[in-house]
């Protein structure tokens, strides 16, 4: 892995229990192609969550 990583796509949706078992299967499946998922909640809005792409 580089030092550096960057965002490849960022989207917003209606916050849901489960998701964050999608993200943690895709981090564990896609690490060795230099992928990583982040899950986070909406700063302005915790009802909404935050999905992002990084390549690392």
């Amino acid at each position: 892995m580089s030092d550096q990583i960057e965002v490849m796509a960022t989207t917003r949706f209606k916050a849901a229990n489960d998701v964050y078992k999608i993200v943690d299967t895709l981090n564990r499946t896609l690490k060795d192609d230099d992928l990583m998922f982040g899950l986070a909640l909406d700063e302005k809005d915790p009802d909404y969550m935050v999905f992002t792409i990084y390549r690392t």
